[in-house]
């Protein structure tokens, strides 16, 4: 893993989202990395959740935290912002000779996770989606074939836990997934720095994207569930 990251910001961009900011690892002895395209959530900017840049970044992977084009864009639209920006990434970015096209994933807060959640069903060739409290209108993810982690804040009077594990439950037998409750966590809890977050989000990133089998034993089981109220899964997810 890559301890050391580098970031810059990205505002020429074409009208297909907001602009944002890119982390990536300065490591130039290690190939190409996986790449991580994130949407903050209804009436949040990057800067909200930002922490999430050099966390990830700092573990192997190119992370670009985007600006949407309006607070209140919808998740279909997020959806479409967070492809673009993938496409940005490998096709034009400055950093696409560190990315590695063929391992991308999407994630978000909120209507941002609803729009991962809807970038996934549009783009199954996707390495992995993560929908942290995700508000997807459909509440349908049956045709969804990119492994999938969802996070519920126990706490969550906008998107409650009830809805999202029944959205869960829809997902195909198939596809690899996961569910994970946060204790005592309201909707915006993503918006501090959180280790539980970080000590289940970066081992999905790291078996999926880089096909890292090391990193299933944190998962399957569960091997640190403070913090954590409800845990479901289909391990051993390799």
């Amino acid at each position: 893993m890559n301890d050391h990251y580098s970031a810059l910001d990205t505002w020429t961009l074409v009208r297909s989202y907001g602009g944002g900011t890119i982390y990536y690892p300065t490591a130039t002895d290690q190939g190409t990395f996986g790449a991580i395209a994130i949407s903050p959530g209804l009436n949040g900017t990057w800067p909200g959740i930002a922490w999430l840049g050099p966390r990830l970044a700092s573990q192997g992977f190119v992370v670009f935290g985007i600006e949407t084009n309006n607070l209140n864009d919808s998740p279909v639209s997020r959806g479409t912002q967070l492809l673009a920006a993938l496409d940005y990434l490998t096709q034009r970015s400055s950093v696409r000779g560190r990315v590695d096209a063929g391992r991308l994933a999407v994630a978000g807060h909120s209507m941002g996770g609803g729009g991962a959640l809807d970038a996934a069903l549009r783009r199954p060739s996707l390495q992995a989606a993560i929908g942290n409290a995700p508000y997807l209108p459909s509440g349908n993810l049956s045709t969804d074939r990119v492994p999938t982690l969802v996070y519920a804040m126990q706490n969550d009077t906008l998107v409650p836990p009830s809805r999202l594990t029944t959205m869960y439950n829809t997902m195909p037998a198939t596809t690899e997934k996961a569910y994970i409750e946060i204790a005592g966590a309201g909707h915006n809890y993503i918006g501090q720095p959180s280790t539980t977050l970080a000590r289940t989000m970066i081992p999905w990133m790291k078996i999926f994207i880089d096909d890292d089998v090391r990193y299933s034993q944190f998962l399957c089981p569960l091997t640190n569930r403070d913090g954590i109220s409800q845990y479901r899964n289909s391990c051993p997810l390799i």
